[in-house]
C-alpha cells in the first residue's frame, strides 16, 4: 500500500513538472541553449571529443618509459639444479621475481608524428562539435520560424472566418426578408465550411511544427507547449547586398567544418609520416632486474641458505640497448604508405568538396532571400489591391449587385494573397537569418 502510494506522488510530481515545463514559454534563444545541452546528438558528439582527448593523452605517454614486475612460484620434482650448479633429485619450491623497463629513444619520429596526428584529430573533433551545434541552431530556427507564419495562418484564418459568419448572419436576415435568393445563403455556408476546414489544417500545421520542435528538444510534448512570439525584423531594404563571394570568403574563415575538414587533410598527412618512419631503425634502451628464492639451496657446509643471503646472492640486474632493423616485412610498409597517399588525396577532396557545398549553401540562400524579397513585395501590393477588391465585393454584395460566388472568389483571393505574403515574409527572414550565420553573426530574433 504505501509503495503505491510512493509511486502515485512520484507519478503526480513527474505530471506536475511535465506541465509546469510545458507551460513555459519558449524564446528561440532558449530553445538553442537548451537543445546544445540537451540533443542527444549534441552529447554525442561531447563523448566523441573526450574520446580523442584520451587518444591524445595516450600518445604523449607512449614517450614514457614503461616498467612491469613479475612473480612466480614454481614445485620442482625430480632432477633438479642446485645452488652450486649441478643436479640432484629434490623436490623443490622456487619463488622468481623480477622487474623490466624499456624505452623507445628513436622510432623515425612516429611518436611524435602520432601526437601532431591526434592533436589534429582533436581539433577536427571540437569542430565537427561546433558543426553539430550550428545545424541544430538552424534547425530549430527553421522550426521556430514555421510557429510563427503557421500561428499567423491561424489568426488569418480566424479573421476570415468572422468575416464570413457576419456575411452569413446579414444574408440570413434577407433571405428571412425576401430580399435575397436562398441559393446566395446556401454559397456562403459552403465558402464558411470550407475556411473551417482551412483553419483545422492550419491549426494541424502549427501543432506539428511545436511538436517537431519539442522533439528536437528532447521534450515530451504536450498541448500547452508553446514559443513566445519575437518582435521580428521588418522586411524591407535590409535585404543582404553582399555579394555571394564576400560572405563565402569570410565563411572560409568562420566556419567549423572548413576547419574541420582541413584540420583532418593535414592529419593524413602526419599519417603519411609515420608510414615512412616504418622503413627507419627503431632505437629502444631496457633494463632488467631478476631474483630468486630455493628452499632446498645449500651452501657447501649442506646448510640451507637463508632468505635474505639468497636474495643477496641471486641479484642479476641488466640494461642495454636494442636497434631493430626492417629490411623486409613481406611489403606491408609499402602497402601502408600507399594507403596512406591514398588518405591523403582523399581529404584533400573531402576539403574542396566542404567548400564546394558551403559555396552552394551560401548562393542559395541569398538567391532564395533575395527571390522572397521580391514576391514579398509583390504579395504586399496584391494583398492591398485584394484588400481593395474584396471591400468592393462586399459593398456590392450587399446591396445585391454582385452574387455570392464572386462575392467569395473575391474573399478566397484576400486569403490565398495574405498566407503569399506571410510564407513569403518568413521564407525571407530565415534567409536572411542563414547569410548572417555564415558571417558569424549568433541567430537571434
Amino acid at each position: 500500500m504505501i509503495r503505491t502510494i510512493f509511486t502515485l506522488a512520484y507519478l503526480l510530481l513527474l505530471a506536475l513538472f511535465a506541465s509546469l515545463q510545458a507551460q513555459e514559454l519558449w524564446t528561440l534563444e532558449k530553445c538553442i541553449n537548451y537543445a546544445h545541452q540537451n540533443n542527444i546528438q549534441i552529447k554525442q558528439s561531447v563523448l566523441n571529443t573526450q574520446y580523442q582527448e584520451n587518444n591524445l593523452s595516450g600518445k604523449k605517454n607512449s614517450r614514457l618509459p614503461n616498467l612491469n614486475a613479475q612473480v612466480s612460484q614454481n614445485q620442482n620434482f625430480g632432477r633438479s639444479l642446485t645452488y652450486d650448479n649441478t643436479y640432484t633429485n629434490v623436490n623443490s619450491s622456487q619463488t622468481d621475481f623480477g622487474l623490466g623497463t624499456q624505452m623507445t629513444l628513436y622510432q623515425g619520429m612516429q611518436i611524435t608524428n602520432a601526437v601532431k596526428k591526434t592533436e589534429l584529430d582533436l581539433k577536427a573533433s571540437i569542430e565537427d562539435l561546433a558543426k553539430a551545434k550550428d545545424d541544430l541552431s538552424l534547425n530549430i530556427a527553421s522550426t521556430f520560424l514555421e510557429i510563427l507564419f503557421a500561428k499567423e495562418l491561424v489568426k488569418v484564418s480566424d479573421e476570415q472566418i468572422g468575416i464570413t459568419k457576419q456575411q452569413l448572419q446579414q444574408s440570413q436576415e434577407k433571405v428571412n426578408a425576401g430580399s435575397l435568393a436562398k441559393g446566395a445563403l446556401l454559397d456562403i455556408e459552403a465558402q464558411l465550411a470550407r475556411e473551417e476546414l482551412t483553419l483545422v489544417d492550419a491549426k494541424s500545421q502549427l501543432q506539428l511544427a511545436k511538436l517537431k520542435l519539442a522533439q528536437m528538444l528532447e521534450l515530451v510534448y504536450t498541448e500547452s507547449f508553446d514559443v513566445e512570439i519575437p518582435t521580428l525584423p521588418e522586411v524591407g531594404a535590409q535585404a543582404s547586398v553582399i555579394a555571394a563571394q564576400d560572405i563565402y570568403l569570410t565563411a572560409l574563415k568562420q566556419r567549423p567544418e572548413i576547419r574541420a575538414s582541413e584540420y583532418r587533410y593535414q592529419s593524413t598527412e602526419y599519417q603519411l609520416k609515420m608510414a615512412r618512419s616504418l622503413y627507419l631503425p627503431t632505437l629502444t634502451f631496457y633494463a632488467n632486474y631478476y631474483n630468486l628464492y630455493n628452499n632446498k639451496y645449500k651452501d657447501r657446509n649442506n646448510e640451507s641458505i637463508n632468505f635474505s643471503d639468497q636474495l643477496s646472492n641471486n641479484a642479476r640486474k641488466g640494461l642495454g640497448l636494442q636497434m631493430n632493423i626492417p629490411i623486409f616485412n613481406r611489403m606491408q610498409s609499402k602497402v601502408q604508405v600507399d594507403n596512406a597517399k591514398i588518405q591523403v588525396l582523399n581529404t584533400q577532396l573531402e576539403l574542396e568538396g566542404t567548400k564546394k557545398v558551403l559555396r552552394q549553401e551560401i548562393e542559395t540562400a541569398q538567391t532564395t532571400a533575395f527571390t522572397s524579397f521580391n514576391r514579398y513585395q509583390s504579395s504586399e501590393k496584391a494583398v492591398v489591391s485584394m484588400q481593395e477588391a474584396f471591400r468592393y465585393s462586399e459593398e456590392k454584395f450587399n446591396v445585391g449587385m454582385v452574387n455570392a460566388v464572386e462575392y467569395n472568389t473575391a474573399k478566397t483571393s484576400l486569403l490565398k494573397a495574405s498566407s503569399d505574403l506571410l510564407r513569403a515574409k518568413y521564407e525571407f527572414i530565415f534567409r536572411s537569418k542563414i547569410l548572417d550565420f555564415y558571417q558569424g553573426i549568433p541567430i537571434t530574433l
